[in-house]
């Protein structure tokens, strides 16, 4: 059985020449923290390894908190700093009532369309890796 690709999602910057690619991905990465916090309340960490255990998408603090940030200030989602034993108080999200029944029609959205992207992108992948079969390595 293969493992899924680890994807990485990193904040943006000036020297990111396909722009495309970084809009595609800041899209998706809305909805996969919303799925994150569908199950409950999470602090940053925990957002980010969940992501990644369950999705193997691999996103930086510079990315996740001015998203959780702007998701917060639309009225998505609520926080609270709740005290941990470590010393310090952690900061929590979860989704706004309202935005649970929103969190679920955005993942049948996603579902679908990712489903039919890949209908349409997967003729193109079986060729390019027929491609890369028949020219050989470098």
């Amino acid at each position: 059985m293969s493992t899924a690709p680890k994807v990485t999602i990193r904040a943006a910057t000036s020297s990111d020449s396909d722009n495309r690619g970084v809009q595609f991905r800041k899209g998706g990465f809305e909805g996969a923290i919303l799925a994150a916090l569908s199950s409950g309340k999470l602090y940053g960490l925990e957002i980010l390894r969940r992501l990644e255990s369950a999705s193997n998408l691999i996103v930086s603090e510079g990315t996740v908190y001015p998203l959780l940030s702007r998701l917060k200030a639309e009225g998505v989602l609520d926080s609270e700093w709740v005290e941990s034993e470590a010393g310090h108080p952690w900061k929590y999200y979860r989704l706004m009532s309202a935005d649970c029944r929103g969190a679920a029609a955005m993942a049948h959205t996603w579902s679908e369309f990712s489903s039919n992207l890949a209908n349409l992108i997967s003729p193109r992948l079986k060729e390019a890796t027929l491609n890369e079969i028949h020219q050989g390595p470098g």
